[in-house]
């Protein structure tokens, strides 16, 4: 019997982003060869979306024959490393029977998180809980390094600079704390990286080989059309329109006021709702919320009143914001460089609706 992990390299579609672990038990008595994967999820159980955006969607330990769990790598031309474990008899047969067990239907549902409780934490758990002598985690990154710098190397790596910035709004302040040499292993590369380097101590790993070599595609140097460049572009159109007195642009930007302010506000609540009312640790504590304030919800909705309150409360909000603008990146928590032009765009327009 042989038990190894498989680490699967990043795919293109975002939730792939970051690659796959899953374990592989060989056994030639049996005539066995089944791979467990921890980052199975069922898109059809009810309440599917709601339960995922709040962290409470249950995932689960699947299991498969290694030829089709070969075979979907190859089709979506993903490479695959094998690393057969340095295991006795005793820990083979302990590490099997608790995968089995774990694998039925009473015990294989768990709460995942992104960064605690993954694909490869549950492994790299697994792999320690039934290994005797098993060396302490090793950092294999560069001291200092944070959770959002770590899956920013493959978000920049696979030009995902739209999906950068969503995951930038959506996660808060937790996200920059830097990580200990456990935490880094929640990414699938740094286990394996981890498990490789063990030999100098206490070896974990008896042999290392690529099961298939994916195939690298061209390249065109990353996307040209990035936030920054899209909301610069916006803020400069809406910032010439505002300095035409046609009527067709005055109604323009009463229009576009109106929506700016309202998706705004609605982001703000949104941002709220993901700190407090979900599971997902990373969401709490979120700057993004300096800017996105809540209250552009109502002001939406009264932003070409003339009345004395809604202009005060244009105006502080233009000098809140600008204040935020000042402190951007002394604030602790990175900020995305890309929002700066929609920042700038709200403290344009707050500072115009202030306008007597």
């Amino acid at each position: 019997m042989r038990i190894s992990l498989l680490t699967c390299t990043p795919g293109d579609e975002l939730y792939s982003t970051f690659g796959h672990s899953a374990i592989r038990i060989t056994d030639s008595v049996t005539a066995q060869d089944i791979v467990f994967n921890y980052g199975t999820f069922n898109f059809d159980d009810e309440g599917f979306y709601l339960k995922f955006i709040r962290g409470k969607l249950l995932y689960y330990v699947s299991t498969a024959s290694f030829y089709d769990f070969k075979e979907e790598y190859l089709l979506s031309n993903r490479g695959i490393t094998e690393q057969v474990l340095l295991l006795s008899d005793e820990e083979k047969i302990a590490l099997r029977d608790f995968l089995f067990n774990n694998a039925k239907e009473e015990n294989k549902y768990y709460q995942y998180d992104f960064f605690f409780d993954n694909c490869t934490t549950r492994l790299r758990d697994i792999i320690a809980a039934h290994k005797q002598n098993m060396p302490p985690p090793v950092a294999i990154m560069p001291g200092g390094t944070t959770f959002r710098q770590a899956i920013y190397q493959y978000l920049d790596k696979n030009d995902k600079a739209w999906s950068k910035l969503g995951i930038d709004i959506l996660l808060g302040a937790p996200t920059d704390a830097v990580m200990s040499a456990a935490e880094m292993q929640f990414l699938p590369d740094n286990l394996m990286t981890a498990l490789d380097s063990s030999h100098r101590r206490q070896p974990v790993v008896v042999s290392k080989a690529s099961l298939y070599e994916f195939q690298q595609a061209a390249t065109g140097g990353g996307s040209f059309f990035s936030p920054a460049l899209f909301f610069g572009l916006l803020l400069l159109v809406i910032v010439l329109t505002g300095f035409s007195k046609h009527h067709a642009a005055t109604a323009f930007l009463q229009g576009f006021d109106g929506l700016l302010f309202f998706f705004t506000g609605v982001l703000g609540i949104v941002l709220i709702l993901m700190w407090t009312a979900t599971n997902h640790q990373m969401c709490r504590n979120n700057y993004n919320l300096l800017w996105a304030l809540p209250s552009y919800a109502v002001l939406a909705f009264v932003v070409n009143s003339k009345k004395v309150w809604v202009k005060k409360a244009f105006k502080y909000t233009a000098l809140f914001l600008l204040v935020v603008l000042i402190a951007w990146f002394m604030l602790p928590q990175h900020m995305n460089r890309g929002l700066l032009p929609l920042v700038l765009l709200l403290l344009y327009r707050s500072a115009a609706r202030a306008m007597p």
